[in-house]
């Protein structure tokens, strides 16, 4: 539920604590990344102990546990929501992907413990980078790589398969021990600052053009629309690109004067016009779910 680090840090102490008043559901849930827009608090509460937890990594616990002693907590993925991304990942066999908003990086764990090991080398190196075997030292043989007709492959060449952008690597870095503990520290290309400048240097080389399998945006909401605009050219046909924080607290079907945190208010005029946007844009095919605070998954199609 990634918004901005100011307006997290101000709306924390009121999400734990407001309800009714803010003309919200008032909930004792007290899990990480709480989103749920369920009812019951004890369904949701039934789903995590009996579907999520059980099978949720020790690195993404021990993440979700260290995100929960930060103050920006609230801005963090739910751990349902990245048993979900986990799964999707599987699903359509990603191999190459981007994510938009990182925070501490429970998301991006979830991503980078789906993809596989083989990486983007196939696609953005040549899948086997030779060199003649004789080229070695005397009485040196290749350990590992395969010799074939006299050259050898460095199999062991690893490209980072997530790009991976946030305007804070300080809260990147807190996560990021849990992350070489899970051992897919390598997959992971962290850029710190703005995401639009490094988009369009993407888009401005054609070679970068259909070569992402995924995308997963939970960033700044103001910006959803200028992504998706350069999105869909990075993306693949038949690529996916999931919105986060598309229900937006459920704030998208309150009347206009209904009493809301000032940050929901804010940002909730974005979110609407966003799923306006992308449920005419026949590039896409769509599916919002109320995973978390809303995810809407857009196929790329042309």
């Amino acid at each position: 539920m990634a918004t901005t680090a100011t307006e997290a840090a101000k709306a924390a102490p009121a999400e734990q604590a407001n309800g009714n008043a803010n003309g919200e559901q008032k909930t004792r849930h007290s899990e990480v990344g709480h989103k749920s827009l369920l009812k019951s608090d004890d369904l949701y509460q039934y789903i995590l102990d009996t579907s999520v937890y059980p099978r949720e990594p020790e690195s993404m616990k021990e993440l979700r546990e260290i995100t929960a002693k930060h103050p920006w907590n609230l801005m963090t993925t739910s751990a349902d929501e990245g048993q979900f991304l986990n799964m999707l990942i599987k699903l359509i066999g990603a191999k190459k992907t981007m994510e938009i908003g990182v925070y501490t990086g429970y998301s991006l764990l979830a991503t980078a413990l789906a993809l596989p090991e083989d990486g983007t080398v196939g696609s953005s190196l040549s899948s086997q980078i030779c060199m003649p075997h004789t080229s070695l030292p005397e009485g040196e043989a290749a350990s590992g790589p395969l010799i074939n007709e006299g050259f050898f492959s460095l199999s062991l060449l690893f490209v980072p398969q997530i790009l991976a952008m946030d305007i804070n690597r300080e809260n990147y870095e807190l996560g990021l021990p849990c992350i070489e503990k899970a051992g897919v520290a390598h997959k992971i290309d962290f850029r710190e600052g703005p995401a639009l400048p490094v988009l369009d240097d993407l888009v401005a080389d054609e070679k970068n053009h259909g070569s992402f399998d995924f995308v997963f945006v939970d960033a700044d909401k103001d910006n959803y629309l200028n992504y998706h605009e350069r999105l869909l050219k990075l993306v693949k046909l038949g690529g996916l690109i999931g919105y986060d924080n598309t229900l937006w607290n459920g704030s998208v079907v309150l009347p206009d004067d209904a009493p809301m945190r000032k940050y929901i208010r804010f940002y909730r005029d974005f979110v609407l016009v966003l799923n306006k946007a992308l449920a005419a844009d026949e590039r896409v095919e769509i599916c919002q779910l109320p995973v978390g605070d809303g995810v809407t998954l857009c196929r790329r199609v042309k």
